[in-house]
């Protein structure tokens, strides 16, 4: 189950419905990425059959969504022209992306980094960058992924740069669902694990979000000392104990994200 988002609050005056629309037929994507038909596109939106043919056939004329030879409607290649814009005026990626690349080299296993949505709801954290390792799931390949907050190594690093008080209203916000078997749901155990987070410096967690992965993280600041992303080193446990994991990577993140905090 996704995260439920609070995006920040606007002069109800300068909405457009309009534009609204079309940004949930957009969405509805996210749900069922596959081609839909205008019904499915309705249905996934909340909007009626004819709105979804109107706003269909507009994204459809400007590239946003292509037709399929059955005529049913799927994502448009020109989303990835605007990730990539995204990703190019992002300070913090230009920034981080050597720092990574040479992180990536040390380590020899996956490395990556994720921003904090704090922005929206916090209760996030957004893959930006992935370097792979030698084996991978094609989801943790993915730039753009978003993850929530309490079930993965990097947000909860983020998290431990927070008051008290913040915490636990991101905890009481989140839908705590099992990513894995092992995903910890319980508020007071993912607590613990953002206390053992600010004692010492990073979060790691073992198979929170995919079943076999051990990943550690360590949260950038901004100038302020609020968290803004983190560095992960992920790994195989077929690979890696607990105790070797953290002697090995657990340095060399926190340098990485040190030399990436403002």
């Amino acid at each position: 189950m996704s995260q439920p988002h609070r995006f920040p609050t606007i002069d109800d005056r300068l909405f457009l419905q309009s534009v609204s629309r079309a940004l949930d037929v957009i969405e509805a994507y996210a749900a069922a990425p596959r081609p839909m038909s205008l019904g499915e596109i309705a249905e996934a939106a909340g909007i009626n059959k004819s709105a979804a043919q109107r706003i269909g056939q507009t994204l459809l004329s400007r590239g946003y969504l292509e037709q399929t030879e059955t005529g049913r409607l799927k994502l448009g290649r020109l989303f990835l022209d605007r990730s990539f814009d995204y990703l190019r005026s992002n300070e913090l990626i230009e920034r981080a992306t050597p720092v990574l690349t040479d992180l990536r080299k040390a380590a020899e296993e996956r490395v990556d980094l994720s921003l904090f949505d704090a922005m929206n709801d916090s209760l996030s954290i957004v893959y930006a960058t992935r370097m792979q390792s030698k084996r991978e799931t094609f989801y943790a390949t993915l730039a753009g992924r978003r993850q929530p907050t309490y079930a993965t190594s990097g947000g909860r690093a983020c998290l431990a740069l927070l008051s008290d008080e913040e915490v636990d209203d991101i905890l009481s916000r989140s839908v705590m669902t099992r990513l894995t078997p092992k995903t910890e749901t319980d508020p007071a155990t993912v607590r613990a694990a953002i206390e053992q987070s600010r004692a010492d410096g990073y979060c790691l967690g073992v198979e929170q979000a995919l079943l076999g992965e051990i990943a550690l993280a360590a949260a950038i600041r901004d100038r302020h000392g609020r968290p803004i992303g983190a560095v992960h080193i992920a790994g195989s446990l077929s690979e890696w104990n607990e105790a070797d994991f953290r002697r090995r990577f657990a340095p060399m993140a926190m340098e990485a994200a040190g030399a990436l905090s403002n």
